[in-house]
């Protein structure tokens, strides 16, 4: 199975967040046709850019520094965010459910073990 690009990696994440090319370029503060040639693999984004991306579709960076080249696969594990985040097959409105229930199941084992380490 060959890697996308990340021109359509972002276009497949675009899509599965329901965001429409000019919503992401504004909510990524870069602009409409710049984004659309990132898509079509005409040009290759910053760190930078990667980045703003990144943090407007709710999805690693270093996933998406990983696509451009910019990092190398990471040999250990993944974190759960970074999973639920990546996955093309939840909508946004899921991803942030599983990821505050994560959270709180999170927070709630930190709190038990501080309770435990006082008694």
């Amino acid at each position: 199975m060959t890697k996308a690009g990340i021109g359509e990696f972002l276009r497949e994440q675009r899509r599965t967040a329901q965001l429409s090319l000019r919503q992401l370029s504004d909510l990524a503060g870069v602009s409409n046709p710049y984004l659309s040639q990132i898509e079509r693999g005409l040009r290759k984004p910053s760190a930078e850019v990667l980045q703003q991306l990144a943090k407007a579709l709710r999805i690693s960076s270093e996933a998406l520094y990983v696509r451009a080249g910019l990092l190398d696969e990471p040999s250990g594990d993944h974190s759960v965010e970074d999973a639920i985040l990546a996955d093309p097959g939840l909508v946004e409105q899921q991803k942030r459910a599983l990821l505050d229930v994560y959270a709180s199941f999170r927070a709630a084992n930190t709190a038990r073990r501080g309770i435990e380490k006082e008694g």
